[in-house]
């Protein structure tokens, strides 16, 4: 199942559309090129489960949450294809392809908290989405917030008061090793069980998605496994919401067939 990242089919459509008109950007490529990147959002909503994000890497996370007006589409358009349309890092295109995904009613991931050197942690913290949230409330699109740490409690947060948020801490976990059991009960001390995403955040190396797949189950296992020996829960309870974080919540998030159900079904 394939996510796409947002920019980077910004700067491909980019790419095609300058490589086929065969000369740079001038004033009437503009609306153009908006056409084309509404078009190709819209054919890869077709295949996608969802979308991702990584403003926080390109600008921060503190965004005007409304989407631009055309006019200004069009005219930051205009710069970024002038300049030879390098790395997508404008507010403006940002923000109107963060409401093109919305818009397709397709989950949209949005990366949160830790990274590489690339990004400043104090423009990710994902308490800076809470406008976002606000305005994406009732769209039937949801949002998933990514990694999170250090901010994990402020993603939990907005996963409780939220209905379309989620968040998925895979990430975080291979980071903190030993302590990755505390980390994900901080999670869940607030964030609904129906809102965690399992995942491994691997990629490269195929021992790394092992690995990560792991380290998850047994900080799961010991974070659910300590609440039903305190006799706060029943084992049922622990298998149950183990049973939603490993994959139910992803399936319905996602849209993906239930286990066992041919495609299309579920």
């Amino acid at each position: 199942h394939e996510v796409v990242r947002l920019e980077t089919l910004a700067e491909r459509t980019a790419a095609g559309f300058r490589a086929a008109a065969g000369r740079g950007a001038g004033a009437g490529d503009a609306g153009e090129f908006t056409e084309a990147l509404a078009g190709a959002v819209a054919h890869a909503a077709r295949t996608a489960v969802a979308f991702k994000s990584v403003a926080a890497y390109r600008h921060g996370l503190a965004l005007d949450p409304t989407p631009p007006a055309d006019d200004a589409v069009r005219d930051a358009a205009r710069g970024w294809l002038a300049a030879g349309a390098p790395r997508l890092t404008d507010p403006v295109l940002l923000r109107h392809l963060i409401a093109l995904a919305v818009a397709t009613g397709r989950p949209l991931q949005l990366h949160t908290g830790f990274g590489d050197p690339d990004l400043r942690l104090d423009h990710a913290d994902p308490a800076l989405l809470t406008g976002l949230a606000r305005t994406t409330a009732g769209t039937g699109t949801d949002l998933v917030l990514l990694h999170c740490y250090p901010y994990h409690r402020q993603a939990a947060y907005l996963a409780s008061v939220f209905p379309h948020v989620y968040a998925d801490v895979g990430l975080t976990l291979t980071h903190t090793g030993p302590r990755a059991t505390a980390v994900l009960a901080e999670f869940l001390e607030l964030a609904p069980f129906g809102k965690l995403l399992f995942s491994t955040d691997a990629y490269g190396l195929p021992e790394l998605y092992a690995v990560g797949a792991a380290l998850f189950r047994t900080a799961l296992t010991g974070v659910l496994g300590e609440w039903a020996a305190s006799g706060a829960w029943s084992e049922a309870d622990a298998r149950r919401v183990g049973a939603m974080i490993a994959a139910e919540n992803a399936r319905r998030v996602y849209r993906l067939p239930a286990a066992g159900a041919p495609a299309g079904e579920g």
